[in-house]
């Protein structure tokens, strides 16, 4: 399940919008693995060792899960 940063990030989407207990575990782990990224970006010492960790397929493949949620969050509201 969740766990860590993860914790906040299904807490600010799912009871912000009403839709935490629509959401699937997918969406779930997906929100705990994109909230460290939003915190590492803010921080100059972790931006090296981020772009390291994102090469531009896992980008991609992010933006496309980013959409997919923007889109089923829409349909819910």
């Amino acid at each position: 399940m969740v766990a860590g940063n993860g914790i906040f990030a299904f807490e600010a989407v799912g009871d912000g919008c009403g839709l935490d207990s629509e959401m699937t575990e997918a969406q779930i782990d997906f929100l705990a693995e994109m909230m460290p990224l939003n915190i590492e970006a803010r921080y100059p010492s972790y931006k090296e060792q981020l772009a390291k960790a994102l090469s531009p397929e896992r980008c991609r493949e992010m933006i496309s899960k980013t959409n997919e949620m923007k889109l089923w969050i829409n349909r819910k509201l």
